[in-house]
């Protein structure tokens, strides 16, 4: 018969019993218990070395522990980090070293294993998890011809000799090289950067993509990054692409450029934003018609740029929607209403009609143009993006 759970040490001491009586060879004895030979030959051996005591179960801990920080080490790094509160583990490890040279460099536990110290410690403050905004994928940057995809961003701000800031917004074809535009802006808001847009989009044409970061005021922290101003390019229907996080070589074509434009616009600042803005100027046609490019196999941009066949428009095309879409229309502050629910959906997006689709029973995908924004449950009236 098995172990009885509810007492192990009475079965083993009856089993110790049975075995000093030898009615039973030490097989057989095992069998009746249930037990395999080597587990009664353990009880036997455990009975006789430490009697009763013996047959109590032990603890199964593991009698070394390999990442277990010794006390010293442990006050050791505690101090370090009251010392430094703002440095993690792997800087705390780096900076103990020197400072310690009789600890050889095997004995230092690892980063991880400091991490978890401090946590234990109560040193690492937790902070809230912030809810990750989807990213709408980076596109190759591929094209055939001239306006397929432009670049814009804001090369790095400096203030002019009368402590102006100057906040350059350059515009660039990817295809060409062509620098299509560089304005001196005193700040980066959507309200300075779109008649720059504007202007360039009346003589020059519509570009297929305009490719971005994803800084202000070409995206925000909304849902799908939507701003104004990216709203407003995705109404005259040009894509809008944003490169990675963090990741400038996404647009290194354009970074490339900003180089040139430090070296020779902004080194030094000019007397004034207007005097800057010449300087800006100059800089254009001397890097449009005169300066080889590399790329081009030492032609000028204008030699390679035309204009795009798609005109701007004097007022914006309507959105369409299939017949099976609800469309609504968002307030001034940026909410619709669903089953007599109003639900947040953006800022930039107020006064304009979005579609709703039906993709599942009670499942709905939110539609800005043909751009899905994100789904919303009708059980909780919770958007996802």
């Amino acid at each position: 018969m098995p172990w009885l759970e509810t007492s192990p040490v009475e079965q083993r001491e009856r089993f110790i019993a049975d075995d000093r009586r030898s009615l039973y060879t030490r097989a057989e004895l095992c069998a009746r218990y249930g037990i395999s030979r080597k587990t009664g030959y353990k009880w036997l051996v455990r009975y006789h070395e430490e009697g009763r005591r013996g047959l109590k179960d032990r603890s199964h801990a593991p009698h070394q522990c390999p990442h277990r920080i010794d006390q010293q080490m442990a006050e050791l790094l505690v101090k370090a980090r009251h010392q430094h509160p703002d440095w993690g583990p792997g800087k705390l490890l780096d900076w103990l070293g020197p400072r310690h040279p009789e600890i050889a460099e095997e004995e230092w536990p690892a980063v991880s294993t400091v991490g978890d110290l401090l946590a234990r410690e109560g040193l690492v403050k937790k902070r809230r998890r912030r809810r990750p905004h989807q990213h709408p994928g980076v596109v190759p940057p591929t094209t055939t011809a001239p306006n397929d995809l432009w670049t814009a961003d804001f090369k790095g701000q400096f203030p002019t000799q009368d402590g102006v800031w100057c906040y350059p917004l350059t515009i660039g074809d990817q295809h060409t090289r062509y620098l299509l535009a560089c304005k001196g802006l005193p700040n980066i808001k959507g309200r300075g950067a779109r008649p720059v847009f504007e202007h360039t989009f009346r003589e020059f044409g519509l570009p297929r993509a305009i490719r971005t970061d994803n800084g202000v005021p070409f995206a925000t922290c909304g849902i799908h990054g939507l701003s104004q101003l990216n709203v407003w390019w995705m109404r005259l229907g040009i894509q809008h692409q944003r490169i990675r996080p963090a990741s400038p070589q996404e647009n290194g074509a354009h970074e490339r450029m900003h180089r040139t434009l430090k070296a020779g616009a902004c080194r030094p600042p000019r007397a004034t934003l207007t005097a800057q803005q010449r300087a800006f100027n100059r800089f254009r046609t001397l890097y449009n018609d005169e300066r080889p490019h590399a790329y081009l196999g030492g032609r000028p941009p204008s030699s390679c740029y035309t204009a795009s066949p798609r005109p701007y428009p004097e007022e914006l095309p309507p959105l369409e929607y299939p017949g099976h879409f609800i469309v609504k229309r968002v307030t001034n502050a940026g909410t619709f209403r669903l089953n007599h629910k109003l639900l947040f959906i953006a800022n930039a997006l107020k006064q304009h009609p979005i579609g709703l689709e039906e993709t599942d029973d009670g499942i709905w995908s939110i539609y800005f143009s043909t751009v899905l924004l994100g789904k919303v449950d009708e059980r909780d009236m919770i958007i996802q993006d």
